[in-house]
């Protein structure tokens, strides 16, 4: 009896410490985490081989063929298509019709500049100013150049809004291969200011306030500001608007296949290639002539990274 009171009123110590787990089950956590992120890329990463790097293989492959886009059998024909591109000066005239759409790009990125730093500053009815630049760019392309081939036809609604301001006249501005460009490319910076002018003001955004204070003590204006602090703040993502803006630049198709066609000199080369594919039957030499577009694209790209790099901002 004393014995067995003696072994109960005994103190109990503390647990013993358990030993390290086996090696097995602390490996295990490590191999989930770093297999994790690859089973949230499979998704993305299988939509982009399909969709994406697929066809350029087979584009790759199709321009060394005579494929007609229809017939189960290809022939192969080496470099034939790339040959025939360069030896036929009349496919790459084409490029200058682009040239209208890079002046329309510089105007595009100075608007869209401009009205984002004017409001990044407080501006009465900023947001509804904002809601108006940015709609365009929100609308289908397709009703874009239905609305505008309405709006710049004969007797349409340009010249009855000019003849409220005393000019009367009835002007093909599709008819002539100056106008047609011109106008064409206005309704390219219609559409596309909305998106430089995000991308500005979200920039323009995240430069730090006290800059501005400190610069506003030391008694700097608003241009100078711009020019001390805002520009070199934005400049990565300016350089990113230049690329976007050159690029398609070279690869206009949607408004001008909408509104012209292109007729009447306003062919670019996306839409002379859509034609070479979709009407003359020659889907090889359309792959040739997408392959070149895009070596010319990455080309340009790369020489804009050489003259400008992406350096890092700090201003703070």
């Amino acid at each position: 009896m004393t014995d067995t009171t003696r072994k109960a009123a005994r103190p109990v110590g503390p647990a013993a410490p358990a030993g390290p787990p086996p090696p097995s089950a602390a490996r295990r956590p490590r191999r989930w985490r770093g297999v994790t992120p690859w089973l949230f890329l499979i998704a993305p990463l299988a939509l982009l081989i399909a969709f994406t790097y697929a066809p350029i293989v087979n584009m790759v492959a199709y321009s060394f063929t005579d494929w007609d886009g229809v017939s189960p059998e290809l022939r192969y024909t080496g470099a034939e298509n790339y040959t025939e591109l360069f030896t036929r000066p009349e496919l790459f005239e084409v490029f200058f019709v682009s040239g209208y759409y890079l002046a329309a790009s510089a105007v595009q990125i100075g608007a869209a500049l401009y009205f984002a730093t004017i409001l990044s500053f407080n501006v009465r009815f900023r947001g509804f100013f904002k809601g108006v630049l940015f709609f365009p760019y929100l609308i289908n392309g397709v009703a874009i150049g239905f609305v505008f081939l309405y709006f710049f036809q004969d007797g349409g609604t340009l010249d009855a809004i000019l003849g409220l301001f005393g000019y009367d006249g009835d002007r093909a501005w599709l008819g002539t291969p100056t106008s047609a460009n011109v106008s064409l490319a206005g309704v390219s910076v219609w559409r596309y200011l909305g998106l430089n002018f995000v991308l500005f003001l979200g920039a323009i955004q995240s430069i730090p306030g006290e800059l501005y204070e400190a610069a506003e003590l030391d008694g700097a204006n608003r241009w100078q500001q711009f020019r001390h602090i805002i520009a070199p703040g934005i400049r990565p993502v300016l350089s990113l608007s230049v690329i976007l803006s050159v690029s398609g630049s070279l690869s206009v198709f949607e408004i001008p296949y909408i509104m012209t066609g292109g007729a009447t000199g306003t062919e670019t080369f996306v839409i002379q290639t859509v034609k070479l594919a979709f009407q003359f039957n020659k889907t090889g030499l359309a792959s040739a002539a997408a392959v070149v577009l895009l070596l010319i694209i990455l080309a340009v790209t790369w020489v804009q990274r050489r003259l400008v790099p992406d350096d890092k901002v700090d201003l703070v």
